[in-house]
Order: structure tokens, then sequence, then C-alpha cells
């Protein structure tokens, strides 16, 4: 009969994600990507100068300012909490089970909305640059579907494979922003350069309100550094670093572009300039202070802009996918990982086949791919991600008064509670503002705004759900996972026995009378020696 060894009765282990592969940079990579600052610049800051006046870049600065403050608690918390689930982790251990749920769901269509969506602007972006630089026009519906493709392999690739392409194409795309700035900054602008956009007599204005809505929509993403906790290294500095970083990096880098662009037209001229043209106000910039060749490198690079966005919001839905996979609540075989590229390679085929299905009904609606496809499935998206964000800021007080910590009450109490509040007054903002966003009518508007309400409402059904007919899922909900076991250390090798000392010769008995016969002991057996005991 065959020998069985150990090994070979040892179960098959299962593929897990690349866990030590990331660092704070590459994080940042993935965050400031999702943000994609080439395209909201170029794209979305000429409305907000519109609209907000040349103020505008301190409603970039306050959106930013906001951010940090709940990434205070925010942070903290992700030092006591190791569930892949992120927001609706956290969203569960301060508010319980049932808004967890809720949180999982709007979490799912969140990202997908602001991922799904983009698909649209991926079509119409490239449109718009073969028409500037080749002078021809090119169908949509092909370059979003081959977008799907190429996210798709992203996705399927290890997540340093993503970190690495994440990096190189937010190089580029900072990079054509600061050649820009750079240009106008030796050239001293149009009229000399002016602080007058930072004095309250500008942000003090009714459009400052407008300027905010588009500020907060422009950070969106932002709070992904904590799903990527499993795949970081010393996840309890990195994770907040990285936060930290992105929340910084965008909020004073979009600040300052802005005002460039002001200072590249002048503080009397701009606004009529951004009405005139919002769309090339960027483009005639870069044209006018680097040169027409910056401008097409420009347009290259949004292409790549929105494609870093949407690889970063398609490795953070993965992740999702994968967490509530584990849990019980999606199929299980959304948590199958790759074997060699340790990504959760059957979530992302999944997603790439939902955004397919998306964009190729909104194509055979005839719908447009940027005032329909892109504006009508992002802002659900949008709304739903900012949702989370005032959950989790009201989730931090609560867990943590909860539950033994050596925490400040700054860090627990004080960000956390003003952090609620300024995101509350945000939320306003956002649907006060929402038909900045849709260009929709009211009723458009109104079933958008709505479906953010609906899809928590659902997420407490299924709570409920879970409890009367899956109550070992729903207790085991966002449970944190087992501390992973410590390597056994090698035992040191045992010393060698110290030899036993030899007894002193017993002293000659004194002689004896003889015994009798009846009493004579027995015999002794001799004693083994102790090297030959088994």
């Amino acid at each position: 009969m065959p020998v069985t060894t150990s090994e070979e009765r040892a179960p098959v282990p299962t593929a897990t994600l690349r866990s030590g592969s990331l660092g704070t940079a590459d994080i940042a990579f993935f965050v400031v990507s999702a943000a994609a600052p080439l395209t909201v610049m170029a794209g979305v800051a000429p409305l907000a100068l519109l609209l907000g006046g040349i103020g505008a870049p301190v409603g970039y600065l306050l959106a930013g300012i906001t951010l940090a403050v709940f990434a205070v608690g925010f942070t903290t918390m992700s030092r006591h909490v190791r569930n892949g689930g992120a927001f609706y982790a956290y969203i569960t251990r301060g508010l319980g089970r049932p808004v967890g749920v809720g949180a999982a769901l709007l979490a799912l269509i969140g990202y997908n909305g602001m991922e799904i969506g983009v698909y649209g602007l991926l079509g119409t972006a490239t449109q718009d640059t073969v028409r500037a630089l080749c002078g021809t026009g090119v169908p949509w519906l092909p370059i979003s579907l081959a977008g799907l493709l190429v996210i798709g392999y992203g996705g399927y690739r290890s997540i340093d494979f993503g970190a690495k392409l994440l990096g190189v194409l937010l190089v580029a795309e900072t990079g054509i922003l600061v050649l820009l700035a750079g240009g106008v900054l030796v050239k001293g602008g149009a009229h000399g350069l002016s602080a007058a956009a930072f004095t309250p007599g500008h942000v003090l204005v009714p459009g400052t309100a407008a300027v905010l809505a588009f500020a907060f929509a422009a950070f969106t993403g932002f709070e992904s550094t904590v799903i990527y906790r499993r795949e970081a290294r010393d996840p309890e500095r990195t994770v907040p670093r990285a936060t930290y970083v992105a929340v910084g990096f965008l909020g004073l880098f979009y600040a300052f572009i802005v005002w460039v662009v002001i200072q590249a037209f002048g503080d009397a001229e701009v606004v009529k300039a951004a009405g005139a043209d919002p769309g090339g106000l960027f483009f005639s910039a870069i044209t006018t202070y680097v040169g027409g060749w910056a401008a097409d490198l420009m347009h290259v690079f949004i292409i790549t802009s929105v494609l870093a966005s949407l690889l970063a919001f398609h490795n953070a839905i993965n992740r999702y996918g994968l967490a509530l996979a584990e849990e019980g609540v999606l199929p299980r075989a959304l948590g199958r990982i790759h074997p060699r590229h340790r990504s959760p390679y059957v979530a992302g085929i999944t997603q790439t086949a939902l955004g397919a299905a998306v964009v190729l009904g909104f194509w055979a609606a005839g719908a447009d791919p940027y005032g329909q496809l892109l504006l009508w499935v992002n802002t659900p998206g949008m709304l739903g991600l900012l949702a989370l964000q005032l959950l989790a800021a009201l989730a931090v007080p609560c867990y943590f008064r909860r539950v033994d910590h050596t925490e400040g009450a700054l860090r627990t109490v004080v960000a956390p509670v003003v952090a609620t509040v300024l995101l509350a007054a945000a939320m306003v903002l956002v649907i006060g503002h929402v038909d900045l966003f849709t260009a929709a009518s009211p009723t458009v508007n109104t079933v958008l705004v709505v479906i953010v309400p609906v899809v928590f409402l659902l997420g407490l059904g299924l709570a409920w759900w879970l409890r009367r007919n899956r109550p070992e899922t729903y207790e085991n909900f966002a449970a944190e996972p087992a501390e992973p076991a410590e390597p056994a250390e090698p035992a040191e090798p045992a010393e060698p026995a110290e030899p036993a000392e030899l007894a002193e010769p017993a002293e000659p008995a004194e002689s004896a009378e003889p015994a009798e016969p009846a009493e004579r002991a027995e015999s002794v057996t001799p004693a083994v020696p102790a090297e030959v005991t088994e």
C-alpha cells in the first residue's frame, strides 16, 4: 500500500489576494486616479468658474478641508476594523447590521454608477480627440466597448500591475497640468499674477454653493484607500497615509490649477471666456502659454485620464464584490481569486459584463453617451458615495462609544461630528444643484435622486430577510477576519544533557550476621543505561 506523506494529505491552499504588495504611493495612485484630475479640471472647472466666478479655487479648498476632517475619524477607525468591506464594515460596526447591509448595496450601486457611466465619457472624449487631431469623426460605441475590454484585462491582472499602470497614467495627466501652470507662471499670466480669487468679496457670493457641489463631486472615490487594506504593506500606517496624501494633493492641486487658469485669462476676462467656450478653456490656455503641441498632448491625456479613473473604480468594485461574496450575501462564485494573478477575477468579469449590458442598453435606446449615459448613471453613483461618507462619519463616534480604546476624543468624537455636519451640508448642496450635474428635467432629476434612498431601503429589507432565513450569514455579516496565525518559531536545538555524576562508592558495610534464608531480599534487576531508553 503506498505511503501518503503529510504534504499529500494537506488540502490545496485557496488563492488569496496578494498581501503586502501595495505601499502608500500605490494606494494613493488608485485614489487620485479615480478622481481623474485632468478630466475634472478641463471638463468641469470651467463650469465652476462660470457659476462661482473667480472665487472658485476656494470651493475646492473648502471641500478638501471637509474631507480631511472626515478622514481623521475614518482612518482612526481603520486601525480597528480589518474587514475587507470598507464602508459597509465601518457602518455596521457603528450603526448596526441592518444599516450596514443597506450601505453594502449603496456601495455596489455607487461604485458601479461612477464607473459604468464614464464609458460614455470615454466614447465622447475619444471622439473629440480624434476630431481635434485628425479632423474626422468616429462612432462612440466601439470605443466604449474596447474600453470595457481594456479595463477588464487590467482588473484581471495583479493589483501591482494596476498600480504601476495607474502611476504612469497619473504622472501623464498631472504633468500636462503642471506644464500649463509653468507656462502661465513664467509669463506672468495675462495681466500679472493676482490673489483676488482668495478675497472674501469673490468667495462669499451666491454661486459658491454651486462650486462646492462640483468640488465635492471632484473628490469622489478618495475613501477607497481602505478597500486595499488586505493588499497593503503595514495597513495600519499605509492606509491612513495614503488617505491624507490623496485628500491633501487633490484639494491643493485643484485649487492651484483653477487659480492658474484664472491668471491665464485675467480676473476680469476668465468668466467671459468660460462662458464662450467652456470645453475649450484649458486647451486655449495651454496653446497660448505653451504651444499647440501641448494642447494636442492634453487631448490624448484626457483619454488616458478617463481610462485611469475607470481602472481605479473597477478595482474598487471588484473588491467590494469579493467581500460580499465572502460574506455570503452575493454568490460565492464572485469570491474566486485567480491562482496566479491573485485578483478577484470572477467579480471583475461579472462587472465588465454588467458594464457592457448598460452601455449597449443606452446605445440601443439612442441615448446620448455624455448627456445621458455619463450624467444619468454617474449622478446616483456620486450621491450614493456621498451618503456612504455621511453614514461612515456618523458611525465613528457610535463605534468608539461602545469599545475600549486609547484613541483621543478629537479623533473619535470631535472630528467625526464636525465631518457629519459638513457632509450633511454637502449632500444638501449637491441635491439642491443636481440639475447642474444632469442638465435634465425635474422629473428625471427626482428619479435620479430617489434611487439612493430606495436602494438603501432595499438593503434594510435584505437585512430583515437574512436575519429570518439565513441567520448565520446575518450574524457573521462584516465580522472581523480571523487573526493570521503567527508562524511557529523553530525550536532551539536541545543542549546535550550533562552526564550524570558518578555516585560516590558506598562505604563497605560493616559485616552483619547472615540473614535467615526466609528473610533474604529478592534479587534486584540491573538498571538500564539512560542512553538506550526510548
